[in-house]
């Protein structure tokens, strides 16, 4: 097997989400930790000379960028333990919400990095998007696509814990569990998977980080 590397970053849920695809399907690989974001490697700025950033999957030499573009190689390049269903309709659904996690996702970044009528803006549209992957997304399910984790669940993987540390920081509450009972009992779900819950980067060093990013951003 050409062997794999996987330039990324730790406290990314970009690089994360690449990370759990290919624990989930057992693809052994090697984790280049890339210094963001003014110390890029070279090999960065070689394999991503369009966007410079990560992750950066390279197979044999070759690079793949963009992480859900990444996952969709790694889902056809290693079919074993399928992360895209394979009725076509369903596949389609599947896609839909992984574009609506990350068209929808940069509100709750904004929320980071915002403050007073533009935090309170970005709070409001946050809420409409938990309302709406929790009133149409999720269902009766445990998961976005059933009894097993998917493409649809990393995607949304963010809400698991990132969500939780921004809460923390900008000091609101969003996914309340007595209001988002379906959204609110699948983090707790997504979060017990071995591979998910031995992968994720640890609380408070993201809280740390993130404090950073917030007083960067509000000068």
């Amino acid at each position: 097997m050409a062997y794999v590397k996987l330039h990324g970053a730790w406290a990314s849920p970009f690089s994360c989400r690449v990370v759990w695809a290919m624990k989930l399907k057992g693809i052994p690989y090697e984790n280049i930790e890339e210094d963001l974001p003014n110390n890029k490697s070279k090999l960065l700025l070689q394999y991503n000379p369009v966007h410079k950033k990560i992750p950066v999957l390279v197979h044999g030499g070759k690079p793949v960028c963009e992480y859900m573009i990444i996952i969709e190689y790694i889902e056809e390049t290693w079919p074993q333990n399928p992360l895209l269903p394979s009725d076509p309709y369903q596949r389609a659904l599947a896609r839909f919400w992984v574009k609506f996690a990350d068209d929808k996702s940069f509100v709750v970044w904004t929320l980071l990095r915002s403050s007073g009528e533009e935090r309170e803006k970005a709070k409001n549209e946050s809420l409409e998007v938990l309302k709406t992957i929790e009133e149409h997304g999720l269902g009766d399910k445990k998961f976005f696509g059933g009894e097993e984790i998917g493409i649809v669940d990393i995607a949304f993987g963010w809400i698991a814990l990132w969500l939780g540390v921004i809460e923390e920081k900008v000091g609101v509450k969003l996914l309340e569990a007595h209001i988002f009972l379906r959204l609110y009992a699948w983090t707790k779900n997504f979060k017990e998977v071995p591979v998910i819950k031995k992968n994720l980067p640890d609380r408070h060093d993201l809280l740390l980080l993130f404090t950073g990013v917030r007083q960067k951003s509000l000068g």
